[in-house]
């Protein structure tokens, strides 16, 4: 068993820190104040290849798998978790998507542009009425004639202003989502009956009906593009639709595994970033005469956000491993999705208690870390919801 990792990988993550460290670590914290989406940082990442880590060579990717990004989500995240977020949901998400279920007719015509960074990429499940269960989506997709018209609203859509193609989740058999619905003391349908009728399309900014909304106000990752998407009878062909008709959710499930890999990766490089900047702080600030990093109760908060950031990032690799593999992975990436984001939660809160008053002011980037940790726990999977597909695969 070998925990290094392969030459070609540390090769990438020597050159996403080296960029990061020169272009990400500075601006960070104005992005965040003024909630500023980073475009041209964001075309520099896609230039590095950063953006297509996944795609094969032959649609212009760089052809790697899910570790290489988790390495790669992780220095990103290290200086900045909206960038991270951003790297994480373009690749895993909307790509991802069309990599995996798109015909090879969509695949050339999205992909190279994807890959290269020319094009960003947005996912589009979660709606109003609709978080945790995705399967009571709203949205509609009706046939008419060779094509489709589309209806709803979907809500907290990543690269959702700034996105150039969207995967949009829609039911296209309406009756499925009334029949999840029952009355008071009624049975309600299995989620997998539910899912059934739900169809994915592609769908590309600027057509007529399809609008987006910026939401502002969020606690954290304020430099990641969130959005509503608003759908009024917008017409698409059926070229447009992604995979089999009432089969969508089919692929729902896959990429919500492979995302929860990089949000645990997201995850892990917020904790790093707080323990680095921790370790620093406690070095340098003295009090009773000596540095605090010398006093026992700042130094062994250290070792356990050291010890758990180990452990966090060995639950991401090995999830991510047996998803390169081809062997089962749900439950890991859930176990590794749900043990880093909540090392993210406490790392970050230890690493403002190490800075006193100071880390409760945006003059050190600790508290920022800690507002975008709390997102780890929520997107992709609430922490309750990672538990009940944790114990689901353990007690069946």
């Amino acid at each position: 068993m070998d925990f290094e990792l392969p030459e070609e990988l540390r090769e990438i993550q020597h050159t996403v820190r080296s960029y990061c460290e020169a272009e990400v670590k500075s601006q960070a914290r104005a992005w965040d104040e003024a909630g500023a989406f980073p475009h041209a940082v964001v075309r520099g990442l896609g230039e590095l290849g950063v953006l297509g880590v996944t795609v094969p060579e032959e649609y212009g990717g760089a052809g790697m798998g899910a570790l290489a990004l988790a390495v790669v989500v992780e220095e990103v995240a290290r200086h900045d978790g909206s960038l991270g977020l951003t790297v994480a949901s373009h690749n895993g998400l909307g790509t991802g998507h069309i990599l995996r279920f798109g015909s090879e007719a969509q695949r050339r015509r999205y992909l190279p542009g994807l890959a290269r960074g020319e094009q960003l990429a947005a996912w589009a499940l979660t709606e109003p009425s609709s978080g945790s269960d995705a399967a009571a989506l709203a949205s509609t997709a009706e046939r008419r004639g060779d094509g489709w018209v589309l209806n709803g609203t979907k809500t907290f859509i990543t690269q959702g202003t700034v996105g150039d193609v969207f995967v949009v989740l829609a039911r296209t058999d309406p009756g499925r989502r009334r029949r999840a619905l029952p009355a008071d003391g009624a049975r309600a349908e299995p989620e997998q009956s539910r899912s059934h009728g739900i169809t994915a399309f592609i769908l590309e900014k600027g057509l007529p009906g399809f609008s987006q909304r910026a939401i502002h106000g969020k606690l954290g990752m304020r430099s990641s593009d969130t959005a509503e998407l608003f759908l009024e009878d917008v017409q698409v062909a059926d070229a447009q639709r992604l995979g089999e008709v009432g089969e969508g959710f089919s692929g729902v499930r896959p990429i919500l595994d492979r995302g929860r890999i990089t949000i645990g990766a997201l995850a892990v490089g917020l904790a790093r970033g707080a323990l680095e900047e921790a370790r620093d702080y406690a070095r340098a600030r003295r009090a009773f005469g000596r540095p605090i990093a010398e006093f026992q109760g700042i130094a062994f908060m250290i070792a356990d956000m050291a010890t758990e950031l180990a452990a966090a990032r060995l639950l991401v690799h090995r999830a991510a491993a047996l998803c390169d593999a081809g062997a089962p992975f749900a439950k890991e990436a859930s176990m590794a999705k749900l043990f880093a984001s909540e090392v993210a939660m406490r790392s970050a809160g230890k690493a403002v208690q190490i800075h006193g008053g100071n880390g409760y002011t945006r003059d050190y980037p600790v508290e920022r870390y800690l507002r975008d940790a709390k997102l780890t726990e929520i997107g992709e999977g609430t922490s309750e919801v990672q538990r009940i597909v944790i114990s689901r695969e353990i007690l069946r």
